[in-house]
């Protein structure tokens, strides 16, 4: 497949093959148990030798706590995977609820194709259109490590897995210990005639300690405060020939500060002030206590419980001044060259409150070899969740008036996993050269969700007047077999097979008629195939060829609403996304740092995709089939540990994909158009400059190219808000390690301040500084 590359991407490629050192050493293969133990040897891509979670395949991308330390400010925990490969990280500011993950293949607003996990407990939040993972139930102060494989290649993983699936392993105590972190952001922010400065605050404590008796427990508490800058903005769009929609007749007030510019259609657009509550200031609050025991040498459980309490306050900001210098929100305008008639809750605030409760056990015994066995039971409920939305502008909201309200307490997902596992040793039962896993699934989604018309806003007393509800279940059993027939040799071959359904799904509307949908039934059978070869010396080669289906998420069948300034339109005859996916790798370990190379395609059937109309207020969101997406694409990645200065060192990646849409029967302009939020190019290139223990300096690059957010490819002009821009950042760390235990950074990302849109603004160059003390 031809690729066109732009300069920066050759660049940063020619300089990975040229900084890597030109000899090779054998590397230990990975720990028995894992995944890669019976297949051949591998390693992580990461400049660290901990070897992947137990359970990944070993051919996982990972980085450790200590490499995450030195090289990158860490506010969220999601921050720690903003330079790895083919990752995409949809963070628009910090404490942000929607940081979506986007992969190879699929973009950021296509979430179910991101499995994350923590401690083998499932984070991801298939619960909403904007659900993303549920960070906060993890602090970055108890992050061991973080680990990455991208497509379907494992049958031990749902059809979530088809994109990538994330696994998180967080630290256990081996004594007494414990740490505290405090951590400030500050950004300057101007854009769209606004500017102001904004704060974000951080303190997370972690302690623990294991027993002699094998009982060990950790308690982790983290508390955030941070306000972002304006996320979206109050436009009105020109027609072809320029002219903007007729606004009545009737008195305009005369009005200074309409912003004019260029839409993503190309369509001429008037921006009135950021608005839908579009500044928004969060507070959150996570209690997490783990606790584990070890009944003997290959026996032990562990469970933990988190609570997460979030409270937003969402206000907007108008540009519009009358002749006096007074604000205007709302009514019939004019700036002298144009009329406008702005909406009496375009402008409108509202608050969200949020009460989230998650809880685990984990059964499972540790052989070296032979038989293992392990049971993981994980809860996720909502408690409450409630969104109340004003009805007028945000001066005059706090005195009450009419609004509404979106609850959706109630609404969660169980999962079960049972699995057995055989390590093989030589000369057994199987002649010492197979690997068996096999397992059972279970999982389901409920969704509650009612919307509310108040008298008063302030209050959520208030008539029901619509109900969404529904559920999902899945069930899956797999076999997978790590077969080495010959020395250097590994064959993996595996097999899920799944049930869905759908069932009490229910649209009501309070006056008028309910909708219950039929129940719904689907199977899907899973093959994987992979062939892993030691080629030579500190060489490996890998062909994986995968099939995975992902099927319909509750949310994208039932959850049709109107909350505030969004309409959602949901579709409950979805049809399941199957993927075919192949992967060819060829890994290269030096004696100080390593190369590897992944070409790969992903050929989707029915893809998932809810298209976002910007254009009208309120916003329409619409969920539905494209036929065939295929995606094709080359990656890069590679650590140099010494480049000729002591200390120096290089972590870098790029990666090139080109995503196609084939089929769209239901709309055939599409046809032969890029795919959405998939951009060409991304690369990360980090420089670490640590010559002694107790100081660190590192600059990281960071690179995504042109993308487009409407499947017929019509958003020309990317670079303002709606659109989706190229982002070129540099961010900046310098860590101190004045005493033992003690930690101390100062660092800027986007020190460049380089004006970036996924549809919202990222953000500006930002101010970071961190406290550490560990004992």
């Amino acid at each position: 497949m031809p690729i066109s590359r732009s300069p920066l991407a050759t660049s940063i490629s020619l300089g990975l093959a040229c900084c890597l050192p030109a000899h090779a050493e054998e590397a230990d293969g990975p720990p028995a148990g894992t995944a890669g133990a019976a297949a051949m040897q591998s390693i992580v891509i990461s400049a660290g030798s901990t070897p992947p979670a137990a359970g990944l395949p070993a051919y996982a991308i990972g980085k450790t706590q200590e490499e995450l330390r030195q090289q990158q400010n860490i506010f969220n925990p999601e921050d720690a995977l903003r330079n790895l490969p083919s990752l995409t990280i949809r963070k628009r500011y910090s404490g942000d609820r929607n940081a979506l993950v986007g992969g190879r293949s699929f973009s950021t607003s296509q979430a179910p194709r991101a499995l994350v996990l923590m401690d083998g407990y499932l984070l991801s939040n298939f619960l909403g259109r904007f659900d993303a993972p549920r960070w906060n139930m993890v602090a970055p102060e108890e992050m061991a490590r973080i680990d990455v494989l991208h497509g379907p290649f494992s049958a031990v993983y749902p059809g979530n897995s088809i994109g990538t699936t994330i696994a998180i392993t967080t630290s256990k105590p081996t004594a007494f210990s414990g740490s505290a972190r405090v951590a400030t952001q500050v950004q300057e922010y101007d854009n769209y005639g606004l500017k102001d400065r904004y704060h974000n605050y951080q303190a997370s404590a972690l302690i623990g300690d294991r027993l002699a008796s094998g009982l060990w427990y950790k308690l982790m508490v983290n508390h955030q405060d941070s306000t972002s800058q304006p996320m979206q903005y109050y436009a009105v769009n020109a027609n072809a020939a320029g002219a903007f929609p007729a606004a009545g007749s009737g008195p305009a007030t005369p009005v200074s500060g309409v912003v004019y510019d260029t839409a993503p259609a190309g369509l001429r657009r008037a921006v009135f002030g950021a608005n839908a509550g579009a500044i928004d200031h969060t507070r959150q609050d996570t209690v997490k206590t783990s606790l584990g025991y070890d009944f003997g040498a290959s026996l032990s459980a562990e469970a933990f419980l988190a609570w997460w309490r979030n409270d937003s306050e969402n206000s907007n900001a108008s540009l519009l001044r009358d002749a006096a210098g007074n604000t205007v929100w709302s009514g019939r305008v004019s700036d002298g060259a144009n009329v406008f008639n702005i909406p009496a809750g375009a402008f409108a605030p509202f608050l969200r409150e949020e009460r989230h409760l998650q809880g685990g056990f984990t059964l499972k015994t540790g052989r070296k070899t032979g038989w293992n066995g392990s049971a993981v039971l994980s809860r996720y409920k909502i408690l409450d969740d409630t969104q109340r939305n004003a009805g007028v502008a945000d001066p005059f909201a706090p005195a009450g008036g009419a609004g509404t309200a979106v609850q959706r307490g109630g609404t969660g997902f169980r999962s079960l996993e049972l699995q057995a596992r055989y390590t093989p040793v030589p000369g057994d039962w199987t002649g010492g050269g197979h690997a068996l896993t096999f397992g059972l699934h279970a999982s389901d989604y409920a969704l509650r969700q009612a919307s509310r018309s108040l008298p008063d806003w302030r209050s959520v007393a208030g008539a029901e007047t619509q109900f969404v509800g529904g559920a999902t279940q899945l069930l899956g059993a797999y076999a997978q077999d790590a077969w080495r027939f010959l020395p250097g040799w590994a064959a993996t071959f595996g097999l899920r097979a799944e049930k869905w359904e759908a069932s009490d799904g229910v649209q009501r509307f309070t006056p008028g008629p309910a909708e219950n949908y039929a129940p719904r039934r689907e199977h899907a059978w899973s093959p994987k195939l992979s062939l892993a070869w030691s080629a030579a010396n500190g060489l490996d080669l890998r062909l994986s060829a995968g099939r995975g289906t992902r099927f319909a998420t509750v949310a994208e069948l039932f959850q049709g609403t109107q909350s505030g300034p969004a309409i959602v339109v949901s579709d409950p005859t979805l049809k399941p996304e199957r993927s075919t996916a192949l992967e060819l790798r060829a890994e290269q370990r030096f004696a100080d740092g390593s190369l590897r190379a992944s070409a790969f395609q992903d050929d989707v059937r029915h893809t998932i995709w809810t298209q976002l109309d910007l254009t009208v207020f309120p916003n329409v969101a619409s969920t539905q089939n494209v036929g065939r997406v295929r995606t094709r694409g080359l990656e890069l990645a590679g650590t140099a540990d010494r480049l000729g200065i002591r200390g120096l060192s290089l972590d870098a990646n790029i990666g090139f994909s080109k995503s196609v849409i084939l089929e769209n029967a239901a709309y055939q302009p599409s046809l032969g158009k890029r795919w959405v939020r998939v951009p060409h190019v991304r690369s990360a290139t980090t420089l670490l400059y640590a010559p002694l223990q107790s100081w660190s300096l590192a600059a990281t690059w960071r690179y995504s190219g042109r993308q487009f957010n409407e499947i017929n490819n019509t958003d020309i002009n990317p670079d303002v808000y709606g659109g989706l821009s190229r982002q070129k950042q540099l961010d900046v760390r310098l860590l101190l390690r004045p005493a033992p235990g003690a930690e101390l950074s100062v660092g800027v990302d986007n020190l460049n301040d380089y004006r970036a849109y996924q549809s919202h603004p990222f953000p500006g160059r930002t101010l970071f500084a961190e406290a550490r003390y560990a004992f």
